[in-house]
């Protein structure tokens, strides 16, 4: 699986880490930066991935900020993407099974590295429910034609 991963300064702390955890996993990780914890707009950085998964560059995308949250509703505008903050590994776990998010927000400095790690664990290995889920992502895309 090919994996964009991009912070902003607050996320930075633990971008390095998340790269190298990806890689473990055996995954590629494509780091889209920054390269320094200097301040940056969030918005730069979460468009990056967004616009490299929906055009089918990556499979997934990690993003981190702060809270993750603000990286989450910049990249859920761009059409295709279905990015969600997780705070918690049961958070990573069905926001893949139920709802098919092919980016995820991450906190860097409300979330501890260990438990990002598990989070990003879970969102690069719950496979999607399919099902009844398919039926309400549909809809829940259908918001990207408007």
């Amino acid at each position: 699986m090919r994996v964009a991963v991009a912070s902003d300064h607050a996320g930075f702390c633990q971008k390095s880490q998340v790269v190298n955890y990806i890689q473990s996993l055996g995954h590629e990780a494509v780091d889209l930066g920054p390269a320094t914890d200097d301040r940056v707009d969030y918005p730069d950085f979460a468009h990056k991935v967004a616009w490299g998964v929906a055009e089918g560059e990556y499979d997934r995308g990690v993003l981190i900020c702060g809270t993750g949250l603000g990286m989450a509703m910049t990249a859920d505008k761009v059409p295709g993407v279905r990015a969600v903050a997780v705070q918690t590994p049961g958070f990573a776990e069905l926001c893949r099974e139920h709802n098919d998010a092919n980016v995820i927000c991450l906190s860097g400095r409300f979330v501890d590295p260990v438990t990002n790690d598990e989070i990003v664990r879970i969102f690069l290995t719950q496979e999607f429910g399919g099902g009844r889920h398919a039926t309400r992502v549909e809809k829940m895309m259908r918001e990207d034609e408007r």
